[in-house]
């Protein structure tokens, strides 16, 4: 409870693996961890057998990476499941077999926390760690995440490209950014597929999120998140 406390109270983690202990202990929305431990209890009937993972989601990827993913939250039966962000959904499938498209994943699938999949210049996260009902959660739960959120990107030194995978990511990013001391223009460019936004010291990429609510209707498609990582990887490298 120390970390947890701590971390927002300026008392930062020094250490991703400190993070990552303290993230996976956090019961600070009590309707998110009500949420997250029912689905982890009840199961879906295809992950009947399974143990789910059933708490708060640590961010994954290469330490040094300069292509920071940013989504939403855990999806319920998915990386609330297997315990890794955008794995073990239809969402994830979307944005791992991009990334491996693009160089920056080992592979095209993340089925679960020990596929053996590793990514290359890329870090994939979001601003909300827990499950929430219908994939929405309040602006009090973003708020309460956002310590975890600023300590964790503190951690990744070389970030310099940011994908939003959604407008919720992005104005998360965006609010990050200004508490970091990022001079921000005003007013905040409006979310777009494909908006790209250069600031003093990062560039901000923005995409349709990867949800089934996009993909099956044809709102996005493989060569538009191809293209956005394909961006992200020109800008990365300088």
């Amino acid at each position: 409870m120390e970390q947890q406390r701590g971390i927002h109270k300026g008392d930062p983690p020094s250490s991703l693996s400190e993070l990552e202990e303290a993230v996976t202990g956090c019961r600070r929305c009590p309707r998110l961890v009500e949420w997250r431990e029912h689905v982890a209890t009840t199961k879906r009937a295809s992950f009947m057998d399974e143990v789910y993972w059933g708490r708060p989601v640590p961010g994954f990827g290469d330490p040094s990476a300069h292509i920071v993913v940013v989504g939403l939250a855990p999806a319920a039966h998915g990386a609330n499941r297997t315990g890794r962000m955008f794995t073990g959904d239809r969402s994830g499938d979307w944005l791992y077999r991009s990334l491996h498209r693009n160089g920056l994943a080992s592979q095209p699938t993340s089925t679960s926390a020990g596929d053996g999949l590793t990514l290359a210049d890329a870090w994939v996260t979001a601003p909300v760690r827990c499950a929430p009902p219908q994939n929405k959660p309040t602006p009090l739960e973003r708020n309460t995440c956002a310590g975890w959120f600023d300590a964790e990107l503190a951690l990744l030194p070389n970030a310099t490209v940011y994908v939003a995978l959604g407008q919720f990511g992005y104005h998360a990013l965006w609010s990050h950014l200004g508490r970091s001391g990022t001079a921000m223009p005003k007013p905040r460019p409006r979310f777009a597929h494909g908006l790209e936004i250069e600031l003093e010291d990062v560039s901000v990429l923005c995409s349709f999120h990867v949800s089934q609510q996009n993909t099956f209707t044809g709102k996005l498609t493989e060569p538009m998140l191809d293209a956005v990582f394909a961006r992200a990887v020109a800008v990365a490298s300088g």
